[in-house]
């Protein structure tokens, strides 16, 4: 068996999941270390595409700690193991109803293609609902990694697994190709799919919070953005992560809607506060 997953999180409670089953040493893990609900993906299962969707992740990521370069490197690395799976294996593949893994998902169901391998799919929103859902508590799961690795052992033993037959992965793959058409470089879940919005989607709710967090302030106080952005993750139905919020703060501080004192090579190194 070989597991494939689109976050690094995720993948962290999987592998200790099976080392408590005792299949740590007989059934593997690729994950992707990415955020595939941001960031173009056009073309991403050709090189030019590689190369687009890493120019465009160099503007949004660090250098401080090599953020970029890590990215880069584990991407690669999950790319060239995926494509060196042999003919024969189970391969499963871990996915909740979010943008990032629904289009992982998809992308990862193209580059299984040719190979003649069982696929199963794992929708661990669907399973986490019935298996753990509360009386009088509502929790929305927003991706995988949120799931501790004793539940994720459940959810295996459980066999919540759908084996796909082909005509269910000729339907992935045909979405793949449309989804990798777009140059789209931000997408939300909604209605059961996955749709492309403009990549200042989520300007207006990060203004808002920082006028919230302004209150009545006469003289407005500079803000950390760090503490702008876990405000804004807070409070979303979606999965996106901290980097590209912090990349549209930096465009919003561009476009002089906010002015900021500090460095912008990393995020805790600025604050920010409502211009005027």
């Amino acid at each position: 068996m070989i597991h494939i997953l689109s976050s690094a999180s995720a993948s962290g409670c999987l592998k200790a999941a099976l080392k408590e089953m005792g299949l740590d040493k007989k059934e593997r893990i690729i994950s992707f270390w990415d955020t595939f609900s941001v960031g173009p993906v056009w073309k991403l299962h050709e090189e030019a595409g590689v190369k687009f969707r890493f120019g465009w992740m160099e503007k949004c990521m660090s250098e401080e700690f090599g953020e970029y370069a890590d990215y880069t490197h584990c991407f690669e690395k999950a790319m060239n193991r995926i494509n060196s799976i042999p003919e024969g294996v189970h391969v499963t593949i871990w996915a909740s109803n979010n943008a990032h893994e629904q289009t992982g998902l998809r992308f990862i169901m193209h580059l299984l293609k040719e190979k003649n391998i069982d696929i199963t799919i794992i929708n661990t929103t669907k399973a986490y609902e019935e298996l753990f859902r509360v009386k009088k508590a509502k929790y929305t799961l927003l991706h995988t990694g949120e799931i501790p690795p004793e539940k994720l052992q459940v959810i295996y033993e459980q066999d919540y697994g759908k084996l796909l037959t082909d005509h269910d992965r000729e339907d992935l793959e045909n979405e793949w190709l449309a989804l990798s058409e777009s140059q789209e470089t931000l997408r939300i879940w909604r209605n059961g799919r996955i749709q492309s919005v403009s990549k200042d989607y989520y300007d207006g709710i990060i203004i808002k919070k920082v006028k919230k967090l302004h209150g009545k302030q006469v003289t407005k106080e500079f803000i950390k953005s760090a503490r702008v952005i876990g405000e804004v993750l807070g409070h979303l139905d979606q999965y996106i992560g901290d980097t590209f919020l912090e990349y549209r703060i930096r465009k919003l501080i561009e476009a002089g809607v906010f002015e900021s004192k500090g460095s912008l090579e990393q995020m805790r190194f600025y604050s920010v506060r409502l211009k005027g």
